[in-house]
């Protein structure tokens, strides 16, 4: 055989078992790339994304979009080819798997965990709104989690509204705690709750307090700082003065809490916040309005202006990143609370953008 057909024959085996080893051995990393955007004005799958009864709303034009970022599920093992692809790709990002998937978690529990989040950040973004509008939200203590094998497992469910513990009334989440550790291990306790599933069907008829309070005697355990527990999480459960529903499936984690608060203030004001203009963007958002830092944010200006976004909401914490490669064409405003996204939002219906405040990249001002 020629030398130079032998040089040939054995570079095209070594590329074929490279191209082989390729795809045959897996790697750690996980693929991010620009996911669907849904306005929050508009709606998705025939309704509307955002429901709101009993209170009156007003016509609204434009976009508030929502944007979210694609990922490679939890058992996904991604090849060292794609890898390369990923990597070069100016649009998506290869990141370590276990940046977005802690060790041990399974697909069912990522699952959990984002629709979780994504539940939170709706109730979030509701008490914002209102918050924003000065529309008062009232609270109540609820069962928030239980642990597994404890004396509260199969007595309390998460949901649970707790009105009292011992006949003493329950104003606020940590008075459960100081009323049960005032027990010596062993003793047992009485709650006074509303079953969750009572004070779900109320919600439904408006968010009234529910009512049908039945008490639930549950001993006391020995923890290992040696107070006595029942083993349970309490927490914050609102009461709004109207339905408020977020009507948008097969999505998870809390960033698009931002989105949904200003398109519930939009609903509920009189005029129109975007003045017709597309506004995308993205932000978690706690009860009180502000605005957190999120994952991906590259991608999400990527997929928003792919839409045909103009201007992309971007909290304060993510703006040095999003900043190093903005789309062309899209314009990145910088907001670390809902106030600031309702005062940019009407600039940008007004027309007066040149104030807007703007991210720039690390070390810029």
């Amino acid at each position: 055989m020629p030398r130079r057909t032998a040089t040939l024959l054995a570079s095209t085996l070594m590329l074929i078992a490279l191209l082989c080893a390729g795809v045959l051995i897996p790697v750690p990393y996980s693929e991010m790339s620009p996911g669907p955007t849904v306005n929050t004005l508009g709606e998705h799958n025939g309704e509307p994304v955002l429901q709101i009864a009993g209170r009156k709303t007003y016509p609204t034009t434009g976009h508030l979009n929502m944007t979210t970022v694609r990922v490679t599920g939890p058992d996904y093992r991604m090849n060292l080819l794609e890898a390369v692809y990923g990597w070069l790709d100016h649009d998506n990002a290869v990141v370590p798997h276990k940046t977005l998937y802690p060790e041990g978690q399974t697909a069912e529990q990522a699952d959990q965990e984002n629709a979780e989040e994504f539940t939170q950040s709706q109730e979030s973004a509701k008490t914002a709104a209102l918050g924003q509008l000065h529309i008062p939200v009232a609270t109540q203590t609820v069962v928030a989690s239980i642990a597994k094998d404890k004396p509260a497992d199969g007595r309390l469910h998460a949901g649970d509204v707790i009105k009292a513990v011992d006949g003493t009334a329950v104003k606020q989440t940590g008075d459960v705690a100081k009323l049960v550790t005032k027990h010596k291990p062993g003793e047992k306790v009485v709650f006074t709750i509303i079953p969750a599933k009572e004070a779900a069907a109320a919600e439904k008829q408006g968010r009234k307090p529910a009512t049908g309070a039945r008490q639930i005697t549950i001993p006391t355990q020995k923890a290992d700082d040696g107070r006595a527990i029942v083993g349970i999480q309490a927490g914050v459960d609102h009461i709004f003065p109207f339905p408020i529903d977020v009507k948008l499936a097969d999505v998870g984690g809390p960033s698009a809490g931002l989105m949904f608060a200003l398109g519930i203030v939009d609903k509920l004001t009189p005029g129109n916040m975007t003045g017709g203009r597309f506004v995308a963007g993205t932000g978690t958002i706690d009860d009180n309005g502000k605005v957190g830092p999120i994952g991906g944010i590259s991608m999400k200006t990527v997929g928003a202006r792919d839409k045909g976004a103009e201007f992309f909401l971007t909290p304060r914490d993510n703006c040095a990143t999003a900043a190093k490669d903005i789309p062309a064409g899209l314009r990145l405003v910088k907001v670390g609370t809902i106030g600031d996204a309702v005062k940019a939002l009407q600039k940008i219906s007004k027309g007066e953008t040149a104030g807007l405040p703007s991210c720039s990249p690390a070390g810029r001002s």
